[in-house]
């Protein structure tokens, strides 16, 4: 059955077989072609995939990870992972784009089965209005960029964040600042800034090798005010601590889907172009090799997501098992992209072609944390019995 989905491309293993799940993937490829026809415009152009947002949040995809009380589909993290996977088939950078918010969207789920602060109404609103979240932490992560200031009844916050995804349409953005606390020292806040504040400014500066039409554009802050009940957390700095432990155990298995999805795009598309030449038998190991890193892949990612669970708990261990998939992912798109390229020939190199966008796109698989490198000596310190909080 695994072989089987690599194989289909996304239709994954048995796990995914609810009827929930097989609805979800039908309002993706209901939207698909539409979406697919733009990708080439977009990556050209390194213009925001526009039409494929707004293809998305009309199919209700944008609220799959609400729960179905406030109005959303109630999907968990694996099937969000499915949904964004499956869009990669048709535009990386409509699945990319649109993983910031689901992941964002699944841990302001996790805060709201606890009760937390603001949840909620963040979670009606995107089921009710469609509002895009958008997120900043993986180039803040533990040691931000930019200062929070204390004022009566709130913050000031400065600085510039880089890898906004979506910024062109962002409503909320979920940050974090560093601050000097008089008794606590040095911490990072966890921050919900909207995006209509005051001091906020998006550039337009996205032009990049791969994922061109994300609107990764960075965003300026200047004094930017933030009340004290848009703070939702405040933790040490430099420490992957409890809260951001669960953060990355969601996150990492649903962005890691998207470019699994990409690999399987240019593997399909090199399919097409072998079948020219079937009987070659060097051809057919070049086939055989993409299969075989696609299914490892594939294994790695459910691997991870039964690790991490429908609402996980802070942990390291599953903090390392949603890495070591996203560096296997990470790898294994590279290399099979690579190999797509060879078996589509100097058709393939062109500008337009799928397996071309799909070779550049993949790239960006190494830039979320961690780097390949940064999670074996994550994982190697794991298991020496080392500290593993720090980063």
């Amino acid at each position: 059955e695994r072989i089987r989905a690599v194989r289909t491309f996304g239709h994954m293993s048995t796990t995914m077989t609810t009827d929930r799940a097989e609805e979800l993937l039908a309002r993706v490829a209901a939207i698909g072609p539409e979406i697919a026809s733009h990708a080439a415009a977009h990556d050209r152009d390194g213009t925001f995939v526009r039409e494929g947002l707004d293809l998305v949040r009309d199919a209700g995809l944008l609220a799959a990870a609400v729960p179905a009380e406030l109005g959303g589909g109630g999907a968990t993290i694996r099937e969000v992972a499915a949904i964004q996977r499956r869009l990669a088939h048709y535009c990386g950078s409509t699945a990319l784009a649109t993983a910031m918010h689901q992941h964002v969207t699944a841990f302001t789920a996790w805060r709201y089965r606890r009760d937390l602060p603001g949840a909620e109404a963040t979670l009606r609103r995107i089921a009710t209005e469609g509002i895009v979240l958008v997120s900043t932490g993986g180039a803040d992560l533990t040691r931000p960029r930019g200062d929070a200031r204390k004022v009566d009844g709130g913050y000031l916050v400065s600085g510039q964040k880089v890898f906004a995804s979506q910024s062109p349409v962002g409503a909320v953005m979920s940050t974090m600042f560093r601050y000097d606390d008089p008794e606590q020292g040095e911490r990072v806040l966890n921050l919900s800034v909207p995006f209509a504040s005051e001091g906020v400014r998006v550039l337009d500066n996205w032009d990049t090798l791969g994922m061109r039409g994300t609107g990764s554009n960075d965003v300026v802050l200047e004094d930017v005010f933030v009340p004290d009940e848009r703070v939702l957390a405040n933790r040490p700095h430099g420490t992957i601590d409890p809260p951001l432990q669960v953060i990355l155990s969601i996150a990492m298995p649903i962005i890691s889907a998207v470019y699994l999805g990409v690999a399987e795009a240019a593997y399909r598309a090199a399919v097409d172009w072998a079948a020219l030449r079937a009987d070659d038998p060097a051809t057919q190991r070049q086939i055989g090799l993409m299969s075989h890193r696609l299914q490892i892949a594939d294994l790695a990612l459910e691997g991870a997501l039964d690790a991490v669970g429908d609402d996980p708990q802070p942990s390291v261990e599953r903090v390392a098992a949603a890495m070591a998939a996203k560096r296997e992912i990470a790898l294994a798109g590279v290399d099979v992209c690579d190999i797509a390229m060879e078996v589509g020939g100097g058709a393939a190199f062109f500008k337009g072609s799928v397996i071309e966008r799909a070779y550049r796109d993949v790239r960006g698989a190494k830039y979320h944390p961690m780097t390949p490198e940064q999670t074996l000596t994550h994982a190697g310190r794991l298991e020496l019995g080392l500290p593993v909080d720090q980063f």
